[in-house]
């Protein structure tokens, strides 16, 4: 009898210290977008979703016994400063901080140039938006996207543009960026493999206070669509300098527009336009739980890109469970060979980082709100 009372005692010891272990200490994450200036919802909404994957975790006891950290920086929308950041990251980890980390960048341009200093130090990096194909073309082992390339934007904007709302003369208007750049290339293309060429392609300098000076060239193409390659910085300027100019052609923007700034700054001239997306809206894939779980953590509601910030972090947690380590290297390897399931969809990688499964879609703006006109959810 008195060995059976030991051995309840051993049991409940063990049991009560298993209970209160305290973790290992904390991982370090960084989500990195703007966070100030006119991108800074979209930046935010990143970090919403990045916190709240690492609340849900932590609630289950973390990341191989570690509480995962998450630490928002802004990154202003600007590649110098994008650069001067990914350099602190990198003084973090010399100083000996456990970082295994970064969400981020928001935008192409700010990703390219912090990955030249990313590259070389031991974490993953998963950007939740940015989509310019080159990104994925420099090498990289540690550089990872869950959202389409412009490679699929390209061509589904396209053809939906001649296909479904009848553009025959339309006019591409791209911002002078990397991203602006490189995805009027990917339609360029795509409208050539469909026998239309636009009437007219015009530059404009991005994050502007006017483009006045571009309304004339863009009229006097007598365009019945206007696309635009750039993001709600330029998307919300443009639009209603082209309504009040007269000019009543339908209006389509790429996923950079993808946001209630656009909506609402751009309102009423917003209204009834398109824009492209290259991931899912939160209000389809998102379920009460999953909402709930955000509001605990944000105190307000998801938006657009709260469900990509929200999908990098599963990815980078996911792969370090599989690899069983926070070495960066085989944690690399192990989302390469990843195969489930998340808010954007199923995951499964090139050996580039990229997306094997390619996911474009398309919303109208109907009573001040996006909905998903491509395809039919």
């Amino acid at each position: 009898m008195k060995h059976l009372w030991v051995f309840l005692i051993i049991k409940i010891t063990l049991f009560v210290t298993a209970c209160t272990a305290t973790p290992r200490g904390e991982v370090i994450v960084y989500a990195v977008a703007p966070l100030s200036g006119w991108q800074a919802n979209g930046g935010q909404t990143v970090v919403g979703g990045a916190r709240t994957m690492a609340d849900q975790l932590n609630r289950q006891g973390g990341l191989l016994g570690y509480t995962v950290k998450v630490i928002a920086i802004d990154d202003q929308a600007d590649s110098d400063v994008a650069a001067e950041k990914a350099k602190e990251i990198a003084d973090a980890i010399k100083q000996g901080k456990k970082v295994i980390g970064v969400i981020g960048h928001l935008n192409s341009g700010q990703t390219l140039a912090a990955m030249q200093v990313y590259k070389d130090l031991p974490l993953i990096v998963i950007t939740p938006t940015a989509s310019e194909v080159s990104l994925t073309k420099q090498g990289y082992r540690n550089f990872f996207r869950v959202n389409a390339t412009d490679a699929a934007q390209g061509p589904a904007l396209a053809k939906f543009i001649v296909e479904q709302i009848g553009g025959k003369r339309v006019v591409v208007v791209h911002a002078d960026n990397e991203y602006g750049n490189g995805l009027r290339d990917q339609i360029a293309n795509a409208f050539k493999s469909l026998n239309v060429t636009p009437v007219a392609i015009v530059q404009i300098p991005e994050a502007q206070m006017t483009y006045a000076k571009f309304i004339a060239q863009i009229k006097n193409a007598n365009p019945d669509v206007v696309f635009l390659a750039g993001y709600e910085t330029e998307g919300m300027v443009l639009l209603p300098e082209l309504r009040d100019a007269g000019i009543t052609a339908k209006f389509i923007c790429s996923d950079g527009c993808f946001n209630s700034t656009y909506v609402d700054e751009a309102a009423p001239a917003s209204e009834a336009t398109y824009v492209g997306a290259i991931t899912p809206d939160p209000k389809i894939v998102g379920d009460k739980q999953w909402w709930s779980d955000y509001q605990r953590v944000e105190s307000r509601n998801p938006e657009t890109y709260s469900v990509p910030g929200y999908a990098a972090m599963a990815v980078l947690a996911e792969g370090i469970k599989k690899a069983n380590t926070l070495d960066a290297a085989r944690v690399a390897d192990a989302i390469r060979a990843l195969d489930f399931a998340t808010l954007v969809g199923k995951i499964t990688y090139d050996p580039s980082g990229d997306l094997k499964e390619q996911r474009v879609y398309i919303f109208q703006v109907k009573e001040g709100a996006f909905v998903q006109v491509f395809p039919k959810p």
